[in-house]
């Protein structure tokens, strides 16, 4: 392990409950972090020890069910000593050349008020090289002037971490080269569990207006473009197909695939799922008000 003279001057911030599986994983690649804050839900699978094991402080969080959620929470209340702030999910690792050029980024930033990284991700055991890639993240940035973005005041039913929020920062951005790995789906079983809950989030985000974000930069080109599509999309009947077409057309998943196809039909089913949920809110409210 890196001495503290070596240590990069960021910190880092990982929200979990119940990731012993992945922890190990995660905090293991970024030990040349001068701080590492794990934000637990009341894990029950020793994750908390794992956390403490690592050299991580652990803090743990009560979400009061609306707002903030988890990562905005962390980044109100932790005493960072760093003005710089990594936010990684448990089920993702860096790559060995990302202590250099996150050391390089916070350096040399001048401006800079925040970093995008690209992540691919495992499915099935291989990973994807066109569906949902490249999939860029605002994920380093000067906590100071960086907050997610709230989309909706309704209880989403989706837990306490934010779910497609992006990080909102005042000031400019660039990118970095190296790519985030990211665990997030080892079975179907799991893809289908989190996709539950995700189209939970849709049918009630869906349900009630966006809230206007403060000023800042959020762009990406990516991220701009499926938010315009998501808009587009809620509009029409088949959704579903659409989403498809998406992932195994417009980024080439066919290109990877057998693990393409599957890919692209797994999030048919959440963008029809999120349809239902949706339409199951709507009625629920006009019954209500008859």
């Amino acid at each position: 392990m890196a001495n503290s003279a070596q240590k990069v001057a960021v910190s880092v911030l990982v929200p979990i409950k119940n990731e012993a599986d992945n922890l190990p994983r995660c905090l293991g690649c970024v030990r040349w972090a001068d701080e590492i804050f794990v934000v637990d839900s009341q894990s029950t699978d020793g994750s908390v020890e794992i956390a403490q094991q690592h050299g991580a402080k652990v803090v743990q969080f009560q979400f009061n069910g609306t707002w903030p959620k988890k990562k905005n929470w962390a980044l109100e209340n932790l005493p960072f000593r760093n003005e710089w702030v990594l936010v990684l999910d448990a089920d993702e690792v860096l790559p060995a050349e990302a202590e250099a050029e996150i050391r390089n980024a916070i350096q040399t930033a001048g401006e800079i008020a925040g970093y995008w990284i690209n992540r691919r991700f495992l499915f099935l055991g291989r990973w994807l090289r066109h569906s949902y890639y490249p999939n860029w993240n605002l994920r380093l940035f000067r906590h100071a002037l960086g907050r997610y973005e709230r989309l909706t005041v309704a209880e989403t039913k989706s837990g306490d971490n934010e779910v497609h929020e992006h990080v909102i920062v005042q000031g400019t951005t660039a990118r970095l080269r190296f790519e985030i790995d990211h665990y997030a789906f080892p079975s179907v079983e799991v893809f289908i569990e989190k996709h539950n809950r995700y189209s939970n989030w849709e049918a009630r985000v869906a349900g009630d207006e966006f809230l206007k974000t403060s000023s800042g930069e959020l762009s990406s080109d990516s991220v701009e473009r499926r938010r315009r599509l998501k808009r587009l999309s809620q509009r029409l009947s088949f959704r579903p197909l659409m989403r498809f077409l998406y992932i195994y057309i417009w980024q080439k998943g066919f290109l990877d695939g057998r693990h393409g196809y599957y890919f692209a039909r797994l999030h048919a089913i959440y963008e029809f799922l999120s349809v239902v949920k949706t339409y199951e809110l709507q009625q629920r409210s006009k019954a209500s008000r008859d």
